[in-house]
């Protein structure tokens, strides 16, 4: 049964991937965009979280780990494949082993907790709206919820030894090696099927948001909402009266279709290739942009409809 990381060497695509110098400087120059694009971003939300008292609450702490998670693949990974894009094809670089890994261990870590970090955000938000407020402030009390970031990075450092080979698509010019072991093959199977059940649960919490909104008389948004006038870590104040509008269901939507389209691209890639036959070079080079992609847009994604955050954006912004 293939690999779903091999390479097909008779696919006409690899020609495309390998060979064109075009490509390469297309990908480095994307790779660029995406990294300082996604550095300003997060290291912005970061630091109006840790400026702003009224930004700390515990939905933010959890959207900070995952900027922080984030600035390691858009600050530290993305400009490392800008450059080897515009290296030579036989650059030492390209072919040392350690270096590989060294970038696929630093790529997993921030994957990890990123995505760990997108359930997390989304459980908070589930149960602040459909559970009680005294079940929520039980759950969410301030150890509680760095106990929770703590795990998040305690599971990514104990999946990085197992990970990098995973993680890594390789660079911007040169495909990632055949890699022909059973134990990679199913490593891969069990990786899609985790990030398949991260999804389920992703889009239960909110879903089931977006019912009981609807079926409530109470005005909220799900992308800028303080339901509680006490919230742990710390307490938020009281919101104006025009935050309290309903629920959009287009904000939802595109929340979650944004994360869909970020992640099920990989993920069907590697059940394609593990049940059936190695994609396309090309297409395994697409799902791993819009994956890492995800690392630039999750800053904008959690707080473009958040009032707080505009302003806070506004008073340091020239």
């Amino acid at each position: 049964m293939p690999n779903a990381s091999s390479w097909s060497a008779s696919s006409p695509l690899l020609l495309l991937w390998e060979d064109s110098s075009g490509t390469r400087i297309f990908l480095s120059l994307l790779y660029a965009v995406l990294a300082i694009s996604g550095t300003l971003s997060n290291v912005m939300v970061i630091y109006l979280v840790f400026s702003f008292k009224k930004l700390q609450t515990t939905s933010n702490a959890f959207i900070v780990n995952g900027c922080a998670a984030d600035l390691s693949v858009c600050a530290l990974w993305m400009p490392q494949e800008a450059v080897l894009g515009l290296l030579p094809p036989n650059s030492s670089s390209l072919r040392s082993a350690e270096y590989r890994l060294l970038r696929g261990g630093l790529l997993s870590l921030g994957l990890t907790v990123s995505l760990a970090s997108h359930l997390l955000v989304a459980f908070n938000r589930y149960v602040l709206i459909t559970k009680l407020p005294s079940v929520y402030q039980a759950l969410y009390q301030r150890r509680h919820t760095g106990c929770m970031i703590g795990l998040s990075w305690a599971l990514a450092l104990l999946l990085v030894p197992l990970l990098p080979g995973l993680w890594t698509p390789g660079s911007a010019q040169q495909p990632p090696p055949r890699q022909t072991d059973g134990g990679s093959r199913y490593t891969a199977l069990l990786l899609a099927l985790a990030v398949l059940g991260q999804t389920a649960l992703l889009l239960h919490c909110y879903l089931g948001i977006v019912r009981r909104v609807r079926g409530s008389a109470k005005r909220v948004s799900v992308l800028n909402f303080h339901l509680l006038h006490q919230l742990p870590f710390p307490a938020a104040p009281p919101p104006p009266r025009r935050a309290q509008r309903r629920l959009s269901s287009v904000s939802v939507l595109l929340l979650c279709c944004v994360f869909l389209l970020g992640t099920q691209p990989l993920v069907w890639v590697s059940l394609l290739g593990f049940f059936l036959r190695p994609a396309p070079p090309a297409l395994q080079a697409a799902s791993w942009l819009l994956l890492c992609s995800l690392s630039a847009l999750n800053p904008l994604l959690y707080t473009w409809r958040s009032e707080e955050f505009r302003r806070a954006a506004r008073s340091v912004l020239p």
